[in-house]
């Protein structure tokens, strides 16, 4: 097994509630109802690996299952053997220094999308540009995903002006439509700063910052003078299905890569097109397999 399935950190950016309950039979029936329904690769290729044990991490030595907490590469399966995702913002993890690699969902991300996905230790945060960024944490004027865009057009509104003031974010998905329409039909029209202006309308978020830490670490992180112009996003609607139990926390926490799936899921809905496919699923290609194999073990061990 995984050392994945010790304390896992949890991301405190989510007013959600979770599947952990004080009732074991509440507990059980719910550690079988998640992450149904998903539209995931196979997980065959974990079964497999599994079966074979751990083995050492061909870069850092580290006994290892599925991929390397340490050196972020693969244990055991191959990038052909795993899905690799393209996602519609590059995400930013921002990870406590003293948090353990291998309680951390971090890296799921970052081996699934590895393109979109840049993990830094703090004291280490980029030098962003604030008004294409959003932080996803909860607290005094965090706001939903829903509101996140008209704030950043707002904060565009603001700083440049220009465009009219109340640009509707409803307009979004139209707008992107059109444009992709236009830039098929003659792509040299227009000026340069028309180009710009255009994309900076559609496209004014870039970025999403999540913090990677435990709730007792995060304050840290979240209160460096450096994340304190962001605005901010808090989930409210997901449930998590994290599979131990945190004593003395609310339940309201989400692992950091459901806090990342279900951000990217509500924003796809809201933003990139009407339905969502199952486009993002497979960011919980090694979450979901690892939450089933955690619960059917307790299930069978009489824990659950």
């Amino acid at each position: 097994m995984s050392s994945l399935d010790q304390d896992q950190c949890l991301h405190p950016s989510c007013r959600d509630k979770t599947t952990v309950s004080s009732d074991p039979s509440d507990a059980c029936d719910l550690a079988k109802q998640p992450l149904q329904g998903l539209k995931l690769a196979s997980h065959e290729v974990l079964e497999n690996a599994q079966q074979k044990g751990r083995l050492k991490c061909t870069k850092c030595g580290g006994s290892r299952m599925f991929f390397c907490y340490t050196c972020c590469s693969l244990v055991g399966v191959t990038l052909q053997d795993i899905p690799l995702i393209k996602l519609p913002v590059k995400i930013d993890i921002i990870k406590h220094p003293n948090e353990t690699d291998g309680k951390s969902t971090a890296i799921h991300a970052k081996i699934l999308a590895p393109n979109d996905v840049t993990i830094y230790t703090y004291p280490c945060i980029p030098d962003y540009e604030k008004d294409k960024v959003v932080l996803v944490f909860p607290g005094p004027g965090a706001v939903s995903v829903r509101d996140m865009m008209q704030c950043l057009y707002d904060r565009t509104d603001s700083q440049s002006h220009d465009y009219s003031h109340g640009h509707s974010v409803k307009r979004l998905k139209r707008e992107e439509g059109q444009g992709a329409t236009h830039t098929d039909k003659n792509p040299e029209s227009g000026t340069q700063d028309e180009k710009e202006g255009s994309e900076s309308r559609v496209y004014p978020l870039q970025r999403v910052v999540f913090i990677d830490s435990t709730w007792n670490q995060t304050n840290k992180i979240s209160t460096d003078e450096r994340l304190q112009d962001f605005i901010r996003v808090e989930l409210k609607t997901r449930k998590t299905c994290f599979w131990r139990r945190q004593k003395g926390k609310p339940d309201t926490y989400l692992a950091t890569i459901e806090a990342i799936y279900y951000f990217l899921k509500d924003y796809h809905e809201l933003f990139v097109a009407e339905e969502y496919k199952g486009e993002y699923d497979n960011l919980l290609f090694f979450y979901s397999y690892l939450h089933s194999v955690i619960n059917t073990a307790k299930a069978s061990a009489g824990k659950c």
